[in-house]
């Protein structure tokens, strides 16, 4: 499903089949999808959350998660700033290898987030 940013929060749609949806927040969106191809499939066939595929281009990614600096993750990756802003800004597209690095960057810094722990005094 592609995600798209609205005025009003985020909405969802299937290329491939009539389904569309909305939410104030990417996880509402993301529960309102499944709901939403559970019903247009009536349980036809066994549909899991995980099942479902989310798409977002690189503006609307780092717009949601302004917490990933992009200057950051091009050093990360070994990629131009440059590049990666103008691929964030909309201005150029990035190729599929192109796009399959900076997610990869983008996975490897959420699994190291994931499994971070934190310091705090009692």
């Amino acid at each position: 499903m592609i995600i798209e940013k609205t005025d009003t929060g985020f909405s969802a749609y299937s290329e491939d089949y009539p389904i569309y949806t909305t939410g104030k927040t990417v996880p509402e969106l993301m529960n309102n999808a499944y709901e939403a191809v559970q019903l247009y499939f009536d349980n036809e066939f066994e549909i899991s959350p995980s099942s479902l595929v989310f798409e977002i281009d690189f503006k609307q990614f780092f717009q949601y998660y302004n917490v990933l600096n992009a200057r950051f993750l091009a050093k990360r990756i070994g990629m131009n700033p440059t590049l990666l802003s103008q691929y964030v800004q909309g201005r150029k597209k990035p190729s599929e290898r192109q796009t399959r690095r900076i997610l990869q960057g983008i996975h490897q810094i959420g699994q190291e987030l994931s499994e971070m722990n934190l310091i705090y005094e009692k």
